[in-house]
């Protein structure tokens, strides 16, 4: 049996009992029942996550993964493809986006090479290069089957690593010029959409482009004819190696009973992935910024999904998932210190 299907026949649903001894105690906090609203929400997950009434949420780590993508060539983003070797070692030295913000809110960011498109080791980057970048999907499939497997278990195997050193909650983040192209191809194939409902600008595409990009998406997935109910031959026709790591990580996450703060678009793509092969997964996902992407929505009523913020962010990177973190670690706070009525003599 290889690592992916013991992984995916691992996953369980969370724990009821401890879901309501954690609802018992916030509905005996000095407050009106159910005024904390999300901070609610997230102890109680947390608490069916863990399988405990009370639990530890302070040692978290965003895991990145960065690829580059064949469809670059096809015109659709802006940017010049070694932006992606130029800036992925700035997520290990903690001067990007989400390293700085992973900095203040005291967690650690793993930077992981699945795919960028260059020869040399990359400093403070693990190096877990399957090839230098997918194959233009709008040509022919992004890799083959066993590399989508391949980089799903990487992120399996990211995920196992992280929580070997005891971290309690995990983001997931990335990196890659064009990755709003095949997370569109992704969320369109399983979805049910065509692709210009949900194609936006990515890192500033001009909107005189988004039809292109749109009618790329359209094209590689007429001529790929992905099957939307099967995870792995989505990632493998129309994903990329970084979004197969990231769905990766929720599945690890998921088998060994770890939430898994997903970022944006990018990652909603990933989730997407991670949902099909396996639906429990969806139970150890939170959801932590409402992306600015079009398609943004359609993801997240498939999830069943409500984000922590709205903060009009495109980013990526993980810098999402990094900010969730205190609003995670300060939900835990309250629910651990705010007093009961009992405690305080209300007798409510």
């Amino acid at each position: 049996m290889s690592l992916l299907e013991s992984i995916s026949r691992n996953i369980y649903s969370l724990d009821k009992t401890s879901i309501e001894q954690a609802k018992q105690r916030l509905d005996r906090l000095i407050k009106p029942k159910g005024s904390l609203g999300k901070m609610e929400d997230i102890c109680m997950q947390l608490a069916g996550i863990y399988e405990s009434k009370y639990f530890d949420s302070s040692k978290k780590v965003v895991i990145a993964f960065a690829g580059d993508h064949g469809v670059y060539e096809e015109g659709v983003a802006p940017d010049p493809q070694n932006i992606t070797v130029l800036q992925f070692p700035n997520f290990a030295k903690g001067l990007c986006g989400v390293g700085t913000i992973c900095k203040y809110v005291g967690a650690d960011v793993v930077a992981v090479d699945v795919g960028i498109n260059c020869d040399e080791k990359l400093e403070g980057v693990l190096d877990y290069k399957i090839r230098k970048g997918t194959s233009n999907m709008a040509k022919g499939p992004a890799m083959t089957r066993q590399e989508a497997i391949r980089c799903l278990e990487i992120g399996i195997e990211m995920s196992e690593k992280c929580i070997e050193k005891d971290y309690k909650v995990i983001g997931i983040g990335e990196m890659g010029i064009a990755n709003t192209t095949p997370s569109t191809a992704i969320i369109s194939t399983i979805v049910g959409c065509d692709p210009s409902e949900i194609t936006g600008i990515g890192a500033g595409l001009k909107k005189e482009k988004l039809k292109h990009k749109a009618d790329v998406i359209r094209k590689a997935i007429e001529l790929n004819n992905p099957n939307p109910t099967d995870g792995v031959d989505v990632l493998a026709k129309v994903g990329g190696f970084e979004i197969g790591s990231m769905a990766g990580v929720i599945l690890g996450c998921s088998a060994n009973r770890i939430p898994v703060v997903i970022d944006g678009f990018i990652s909603y793509a990933a989730a997407l992935i991670a949902y099909k092969i396996n639906p429990k997964t969806r139970e150890y996902m939170i959801a932590s910024h409402s992306s600015a992407e079009l398609g943004t929505n359609k993801v997240l009523e498939i999830l069943k999904l409500s984000p922590v913020l709205n903060m009009d962010m495109r980013l990526g990177e993980g810098s999402g998932a990094a900010l969730a973190f205190d609003i995670i670690e300060a939900s835990n706070y309250t629910y651990k210190n705010m007093a009961t009525y009992d405690e305080v003599d209300m007798g409510r």
